[in-house]
């Protein structure tokens, strides 16, 4: 083709020999870079409009060879320049059909891609919905169980208050029987050691008590603890 462009010893001919080659490497190019083009779908745009406007030039310069091809005078340059005119068509729709196939193997990429982030976004909201029923769930529990202590604990209060108030009882009998029998010191020694005894009584209930609030407090740590810090 060069050949046959040299032939004609014609400056503009050279010359636009050379603007058509440059124009199909530039094409090549920049079809390649369509094909390896990770999207989004702007910068797609913008790299088809920038073959559209090479492709835009090639074809003015194909037309401007084949335009000098047929005012040549001589039958044989005529020819020969026609010849690499129809070459060169044929190279730019090769180009073209290049062209189609990177546009479609890009957008299926881009597709592709876009649908997989869609379905991350997806499994991410479902994990942290997950994550939050989990967590819900979790402090249900802990409710339902620092409830059953609450519970616990104000039975072991209710208990011990009747025991207060079986003690109270028992001591004002003891001081109507004092009362009544102050002459019977043998009933009286009975009445101590039962007032000595419902007052240890108290005193252990009151551990008791101190005791069952202190599991409760210790409990509750532990179930933050473990739902809070589990690593440690």
């Amino acid at each position: 083709m060069a050949a046959a462009a040299a032939a004609t010893g014609s400056v503009p001919v050279r010359v636009c020999h050379q603007e058509i080659v440059k124009f199909d490497l530039e094409i090549k190019a920049a079809v390649q870079d369509i094909r390896d083009c990770p999207g989004p779908l702007s910068a797609l745009t913008e790299l088809n409009a920038a073959v559209k406007e090479k492709f835009r030039h090639l074809r003015g310069r194909i037309q401007e060879l084949e335009q000098m091809a047929r005012e040549q005078d001589k039958e044989s340059e005529k020819q020969a320049l026609l010849q690499e005119v129809e070459s060169h068509k044929k190279q730019m729709l090769s180009n073209q059909a290049a062209w189609r196939k990177a546009n479609l193997a890009c957008k299926i990429a881009i597709d592709n891609s876009e649908k997989d982030q869609l379905l991350q976004g997806r499994d991410s909201l479902r994990q942290r919905k997950t994550t939050k029923e989990s967590l819900a769930e979790s402090a249900s529990n802990i409710t339902e169980s620092l409830m059953s202590i609450s519970r616990m604990m104000s039975q072991q209060v209710q208990q011990s208050e009747e025991t207060v108030q079986t003690l109270a009882n028992s001591s004002r009998t003891i001081l109507e029987a004092n009362e009544e029998f102050k002459s019977m010191s043998g009933t009286i020694q009975l009445g101590r050691k039962l007032i000595t005894k419902y007052n240890r009584r108290e005193l252990t209930d009151k551990l008791l008590i101190f005791l069952a609030l202190a599991l409760f407090l210790a409990t509750v740590l532990y179930i933050l603890k473990k739902r809070l810090f589990p690593f440690l």
